[in-house]
């Protein structure tokens, strides 16, 4: 196969690597297009936090469009990052397996037709964006200072997931600030639990590279816990549950939410078990299967939305 066609070593094939024109692959890898769960992970806390803003303003006729916008800004934020990442990180992914075939360090895309990409991607988040208040404005730039550290994190710290915590969980934070222009006690509540979800599943997928990064310096969780890593996910996706619990607590919500919370806890809990550390399918499968946990919550805040408004 052609520099264009190749696939990414950890690609299962879909529609990018069939369907796509081969000139568009690369680029689409880069917005990880081929691979939709990050911006899956990146959507949730935005469906949460609208779901639940409409829950306590006892209002639906603005969550359609809500959910609509956050859907398009969360992919294309997310290839953003996605591209940045691989411009920040072309001589480490060089040097990993599973990232070596990435398209920059392939040399399917040069950096600088990356950083015009990134422009791009950038640009539609921005006109997402500026569909909202000018509160909710100023909050999305305000993401953008984390999103640009956290691949630099890894060098330096084995908490990079923190960072990442904290950029993948900003959506917690956007559904109050586009619903009510601000950012209350609840939603910070909210942010924190989300957060705290983040650590535990980016923990499971940084196992898949663990030996990779110790062998090239490269920080992370993973690394961090090793073998007692699913007591430290014990405790962080057992806060995940708690903190999102004083959240809705706070928000006044009826069975429908709590439902959605507990259908969450429990797929945490079926994560936990099943988990073998020495398996990086296995790491991979259950990090994905983190997009039907956070739906399950979605599914529970949207019905207990529209119980409030009922």
């Amino acid at each position: 196969m052609s520099d264009a066609t190749a696939r990414v070593a950890d690609s299962t094939g879909n529609w990018v690597d069939t369907a796509a024109p081969p000139w568009s692959r690369p680029y689409l890898r880069l917005a990880r297009l081929d691979r939709p769960i990050g911006s899956w992970l990146l959507l949730l806390p935005c469906w949460w936090s609208a779901a639940l803003a409409a829950g306590i303003a006892r209002d639906l006729s603005h969550l359609p469009l809500m959910l609509a916008l956050f859907f398009v800004g969360a992919f294309a934020m997310r290839g953003a990052g996605c591209t940045w990442n691989d411009i920040t990180d072309r001589d480490l992914d060089a040097k990993v397996e599973r990232t070596r075939s990435r398209p920059i360090p392939a040399g399917q895309v040069s950096v600088k037709q990356a950083l015009l990409f990134l422009a791009i991607q950038a640009l539609v988040g921005l006109m997402v964006l500026l569909q909202f208040n000018r509160f909710a404005v100023a909050t999305g730039i305000a993401s953008l200072l984390v999103v640009a550290i956290y691949p630099f994190m890894k060098r330096i710290t084995y908490w990079p997931q923190v960072v990442l915590g904290l950029a993948f969980s900003w959506g917690a934070l956007m559904g109050f600030a586009v619903r009510f222009a601000r950012i209350d006690v609840t939603a910070l509540v909210f942010y924190a639990g989300s957060i705290a979800w983040v650590i535990g599943y980016d923990t499971i997928y940084a196992h898949q590279d663990v030996e990779d990064d110790a062998l090239i310096g490269v920080k992370s969780t993973a690394r961090l816990f090793g073998a007692h890593t699913h007591a430290a996910l014990v405790v962080f996706y057992g806060l995940a549950v708690v903190l999102i619990a004083i959240a809705l607590m706070l928000s006044g919500v009826r069975y429908a939410a709590w439902i959605g919370l507990a259908a969450f806890a429990v797929h945490l809990v079926s994560q936990i078990r099943r988990l073998s550390l020495g398996d990086p399918a296995l790491c991979l499968k259950i990090f994905k299967s983190n997009r039907d946990a956070g739906l399950l919550l979605f599914a529970g805040l949207v019905i207990d939305a529209a119980m409030q408004v009922a």
